[in-house]
């Protein structure tokens, strides 16, 4: 199959009704992130067609960030100067199974990409809960799914395009560039524009996915790697009420040997008669098929559709990464904190990622095991409780999602993150005036 059909079987693809409903949202209100929490600081906002526009942006420009899917809680992405959005430059490049890659431009979606790799035999190995972010958007902050043998989005990445501060187009590859690479792919939006992406593909999986309900909490502590490992990717989601899991979902394989026996108990929780969402109060009618019905790996690993608003809306989202070895005495250490964490809550969930070697990831040289707090809209309360939780989670070294909220300082971050200095040092390279920095950048990253 050539390019040329390629991309026309692409184009099908983002034209059907599945994916028309998220066009028609992201066009709505730019000043907003998509949960409405954060109105961005400048409504100049230049939407690029090309490479050859994107270099010629950059070039003219002294500040800019680039805006992709807007699904950051925080202002990692916010400018006070100008926005480049890449969201027109959104093909895929090309499809390679020899090298077992697809390399796409960086305004594509993980939904539009996946019912087209499926439809030719192809998947990644991993997604996040949501499939309508962008691709760039997701590696570039360790955006990460779940699974205890698998790594987050990023890395899938075997090479990177990026448009530096000063124009001029580089490309890293994993194979090529060593520690260059490991340092960019997680770039923050610090290092440039990212205009092409590389991922790793693997042949097409079909998958089940389980729900239970009512998880002792006992269970969770006696048990937990055995619970995780019950799957290709399990959460477990919680209200911190009644020594209780409300919900554990997982999501298995089809393939002998990776199936699931979906037995009627689990480790003291029943089986789901029926669709459930995170927070049991809401229709499941937004959220991917279960009940063990088989479906493709990418309608199942996501926790929602594509064709429908994700997750409740108007919320606050924060996250953190746990050392797997610490995973258990941190649930505990939450659950303690009950009676404070929960009038602000809706739902918490808990994952396992496996341990990478990219510089700033959460995951860096070490497995993982994020607990995950999705919080009423009202922030002048959870800004005070976030001090609450990262301080019980301070003994286990607990480094916070880049892209939710937190508010652990810079100088508790450079301890936690030992290649920051060399992060920095590349950064400087490949922007040397500042040109991508931002408050959230200035202060988090580059603070002395």
């Amino acid at each position: 199959m050539n390019k040329r059909t390629f991309i026309r079987l692409f184009a099908g693809v983002t034209a059907s009704p599945v994916i028309s409903p998220l066009l028609a949202w992201a066009s709505k209100d730019k000043l907003k992130n998509w949960a409405g929490n954060l109105e961005y600081s400048t409504d100049r906002l230049y939407f690029a067609n090309s490479l050859e526009q994107v270099r010629s942006y950059v070039k003219k420009e002294n500040k800019l960030k680039v805006l992709g899917t807007r699904h950051c809680f925080n202002n990692i992405a916010d400018s006070k100067d100008n926005f480049l959005s890449l969201k027109p430059i959104d093909e895929v490049v090309a499809l390679e199974p020899e090298a077992h890659t697809v390399t796409v431009d960086a305004g594509m979606t993980y939904g539009q990409l996946c019912p087209l790799l499926h439809s030719k035999g192809f998947a990644l190995h991993n997604l996040a809960s949501l499939p309508h972010i962008s691709i760039a958007g997701a590696i570039s902050t360790a955006t990460h799914g779940s699974g205890e043998k698998n790594g987050n989005l990023a890395t899938a990445v075997s090479a990177i395009e990026i448009v530096t501060a000063a124009g001029e187009e580089v490309k890293l590859s994993r194979q090529q560039d060593g520690e260059a690479f490991l340092g960019a792919v997680v770039g923050l939006g610090a290092l440039g524009v990212i205009t092409k992406v590389a991922l790793d593909i693997q042949p097409t999986f079909m998958m089940r996915q389980y729900v239970y309900e009512n998880l002792p909490l006992s269970e969770v502590k006696n048990h937990f790697d055995a619970i995780e490992s019950s799957g290709y990717s399990v959460s477990l989601f919680t209200d911190w009420q009644n020594q209780r899991i409300n919900e554990v979902w997982i999501k298995s394989r089809v393939e002998e040997g990776q199936a699931f026996d979906a037995t009627p108990e689990f480790f003291g929780a029943k089986r789901a008669t029926k669709n459930l969402h995170p927070i049991a109060e809401l229709s499941a009618e937004n959220c991917t098929e279960q009940m063990g019905v088989a479906g493709p790996w990418y309608e199942r690993l996501p926790h929602f559709r594509m064709g429908f608003t994700p997750s409740a809306g108007k919320e606050l989202q924060s996250e953190y990464f746990v050392p797997r070895r610490y995973a258990v005495e941190a649930i505990l250490a939450i659950e303690r904190l009950r009676h404070q964490v929960s009038p602000h809550l809706m739902i918490s969930e808990i994952r396992a990622i496996a341990a990478d070697n990219l510089w700033l990831s959460p995951c860096y040289e070490q497995p993982c095991v994020t607990i995950h707090f999705t919080c009423k809209q009202d922030w002048p309360a959870v800004k005070k409780l976030l001090p609450v939780i990262e301080k019980e989670l301070a003994p286990f070294d607990a480094r916070p999602h880049w892209g939710k909220l937190f508010t652990m300082s810079p100088a508790e971050l450079k301890y936690r993150y030992k290649k920051l200095p060399d992060f920095i040092q590349l950064s400087k390279k490949f922007d040397p005036q500042g040109k991508f920095r931002n408050e959230f950048l200035s202060t988090n990253i580059f603070s002395s």
